[in-house]
């Protein structure tokens, strides 16, 4: 489990593709202490496993699955990813409870200045966009963020200067796909509603199917 709050941003330094997945070695720095062989990791809101470390760098494996669900499959070397570490019990949950399953990807539509601040504007498929609310909580790339704003098929969310400089926001430009997750208190809504009016989740449902990346 995760809080959105990205910690900092690896850079990828090298992608090891097989039939069996990628595997991605990244680059980070604060973060490498409390990262060990075995531990979870949210890399750019996909919650991975770490299978080695080195002195700069650790490295995780990615399924065909998680490749064709979210966005690591057109990552290239270079590249910086979002990462977070698992929440403890002890810790300070600033954003909003995050699993690291991405539901769907989504495009960024259009990107304008605010004052301090920069405004979004990104695609969302039916299995994200069901869920977001005017105010709610989504996550982009692994970041906890607030619904600005809102369309048929698309949502916005406004961008402070901190959020710019410690993720790969700077980084987006309009037409690149981004890793949504939907708000997960909103998935056990509907499932529930669905369960006391007799169905089962709805057969279109992502949480009553259990898929994740």
């Amino acid at each position: 489990m995760f809080t959105g709050i990205v910690r900092e941003a690896g850079v990828i330094a090298e992608l090891f593709p097989a039939d069996e997945g990628t595997t991605f070695r990244f680059r980070c720095g604060d973060l490498l202490p409390r990262l060990e062989v075995g531990h979870s990791i949210s890399v750019d809101g996909v919650c991975l496993t770490v299978t080695e470390k080195g002195s700069d760098w650790v490295e995780v494996d990615a399924t065909p699955e998680t490749l064709r669900r979210s966005n690591l499959g057109g990552r290239a070397p270079g590249d910086r990813l979002n990462l977070e570490p698992p929440v403890r019990l002890s810790d300070f949950l600033g954003g909003h409870l995050v699993q690291g399953h991405v539901d769907g990807t989504g495009r960024v539509l259009a990107i304008r200045e605010e004052g301090n601040s920069w405004i979004f504007r990104v695609s969302a498929p039916d299995e994200v966009h069901r869920y977001c609310v005017f105010k709610g909580s989504v996550t982009l790339n692994g970041i906890s963020l607030t619904i600005s704003g809102m369309g048929d098929e698309w949502f916005e969310v406004t961008i402070i200067p901190h959020t710019m400089e410690v993720t790969n926001m700077s980084d987006l430009r309009v037409g690149d796909l981004v890793n949504l997750e939907a708000d997960v208190i909103s998935k056990y809504v509907e499932s529930h509603v669905h369960r006391r009016l007799g169905g089962v989740g709805g057969p279109d449902s992502v949480a009553s199917r259990g898929e994740s990346s």
